[in-house]
């Protein structure tokens, strides 16, 4: 078996992220053959060294895990969360660790992937891949062509500014409008904080495809696991 990273061989044993192996690697945490070492780049041997976390074990998992969950609302994208808030991995159950491939805020809902394949969630949520995701969004207040404009064009909040997306106005009742918006990236809160840039409040966001995959009719709270031709799309993609 071919030498490896030694970041690339935690990440895709499904124990975590390549980014979060590499700080486990700066921090210390990490021994190959029982000597600490600090370079995420150091070679290792997949069939023949042995590599720890903090004392435990890293194992190669030959047999990824790739799920689509329907998020509710009222749910983190967390593993763990200081206030004990109840986790999506809870809805899913299984005993193989998996964790969520970016994140929906705690009051959004819609797609959400989950995997232990920590080489591809570390593909799929790196700045450089330009991957869309459609989100429906129903905003409330006075919203109008102008706004939606600067918008689509981009925008400054949180001192950088938002790629161009896609809007499409899908109706309004009652000072309540209904968009399709599709952005290819995902900031902390990106939609809701580019509609309050214009004094417009967000008050459902879902989100209902990333590029090809689509959430469909899969129930609220449920998951399945996704095909061989979803998994091929989204290697495909990076």
């Amino acid at each position: 078996m071919d030498d490896i990273r030694l970041n690339k061989f935690i990440s895709n044993s499904g124990y975590t992220s390549r980014r979060n192996a590499d700080e486990l690697i700066f921090n210390g945490m990490v021994t190959v053959n029982g000597i600490v070492v600090k370079e995420p780049g150091h070679q290792v041997n997949p069939g023949h060294d042995h590599v720890a976390v903090s004392g435990h074990p890293i194992v190669t998992q030959e047999d990824f895990i790739y799920i689509m969950l329907h998020k509710p609302e009222k749910y983190i994208t967390t593993v763990k969360d200081q206030f004990d808030r109840p986790s999506v991995i809870d809805l899913v159950g299984l005993k193989d660790r998996i964790y969520p491939v970016g994140r929906l805020d705690y009051d959004s809902t819609g797609l959400l992937l989950l995997t232990n394949d920590g080489e591809l969630t570390y593909k799929l949520t790196h700045p450089r891949h330009d991957i869309p995701k459609n989100y429906l969004v129903e905003v409330k207040g006075n919203l109008d062509a102008a706004i939606i404009a600067k918008l689509t064009k981009g925008i400054y909040i949180d001192g950088y500014r938002t790629k161009p997306c896609e809007i499409d106005v899908l109706g309004e009742i009652e000072h309540v409008t209904r968009l399709s918006v599709v952005i290819n990236e995902g900031r902390n809160r990106q939609i809701r904080k580019m509609f309050e840039k214009f004094k417009c409040r967000v008050i459902a966001l879902k989100r209902v495809a990333i590029g090809d995959l689509k959430l469909g009719e899969l129930p609220v709270g449920k998951w399945r696991h996704l095909t061989a031709d979803e998994v091929a799309y989204l290697k495909d993609c990076i």
